[in-house]
């Protein structure tokens, strides 16, 4: 035998949500108001001015030597990725201007990438390296630069 609640407590439950979701809803467009606004009275700071910069990366594909026909589709796919990861890098830099202190790129942003990147540089390397002689000194090409 199931009991339902009382009149009373189902109008107060909806009345609480109701307030809840009215109380969310109204700071939600005062936040969006306020992240429109500049917060010195107009003046932009000189980060914003600047821009984030962007990450410049060594060109891998034409340090390669001749890739092996069974090695293509997979060297072509880790270079997709070299490429992919730069683009979310350059994003990364533009959403998160002003987060952090003046190491954050470096730590949060271009030590990642240079990781990533070391990973599919490697995958590349083995991947020739399958049926002829390994490339050399393809690791130096994992480190990238944030260019003002």
């Amino acid at each position: 035998m199931s009991r339902a609640l009382p009149k009373y407590n189902k109008r107060r439950v909806g009345l609480a949500g109701g307030a809840a979701a009215v109380a969310l809803t109204g700071a939600v467009i005062a936040g969006t108001a306020l992240a429109g606004e500049p917060s010195d009275g107009g003046g932009a700071d000189a980060r914003t001015l600047a821009g984030p910069g962007t990450v410049s990366c060594p060109d891998v594909a034409s340090r390669l030597p001749a890739i092996p026909a069974s090695a293509q589709a997979e060297v072509t796919r880790n270079l997709g990725q070299l490429d992919q990861q730069t683009v979310e890098a350059n994003q990364r830099l533009v959403d998160t201007v002003g987060q952090g202190g003046p190491n954050f790129a470096r730590n949060a942003i271009l030590g990642p990438l240079k990781d990533k990147r070391a990973a599919a540089i490697d995958r590349i390397a083995l991947s020739i390296g399958r049926t002829t002689d390994r490339p050399a000194e393809l690791d130096s090409l994992a480190a990238c630069t944030l260019t003002k």
